[in-house]
């Protein structure tokens, strides 16, 4: 299982990534561990905004790579509205192996 998430930063920037282990990668970029990414090391993330689930590394990096490519203010809306993920990636990406993930913890 793959995990596409997407972070709220201090300076109110989003970062997305993928990983298969998501509480060690949070952890990484939270702590800002030496794996942590270069652009969290810069910006501090302060929350967890998004995070889908996928069944295998290719899709997951399709889904990654199409969500960088977008605008902020699309990114914005892709957080706040699931209806926005399926407009955005139907024509491209099997959208069917891909379902919202909430964390326990998670606090808005």
């Amino acid at each position: 299982m793959y995990y596409i998430y997407m972070l709220r930063c201090e300076d109110n920037s989003i970062y997305t990534g993928i990983t298969n282990h998501l509480e060690r990668r949070m952890q990484e970029h939270f702590l800002k561990t030496k794996e942590c990414a270069k652009y969290t090391k810069r910006h501090t993330p302060v929350k967890i905004e998004k995070v889908w689930t996928c069944e295998n590394r290719v899709l997951a990096s399709k889904l990654e790579y199409r969500i960088k490519k977008l605008t902020k203010q699309e990114k914005e809306e892709l957080i706040k509205q699931e209806k926005k993920f399926l407009i955005l990636f139907q024509d491209s990406l099997e959208c069917k192996n891909y379902k919202p993930f909430c964390l326990k913890n998670d606090t808005k």
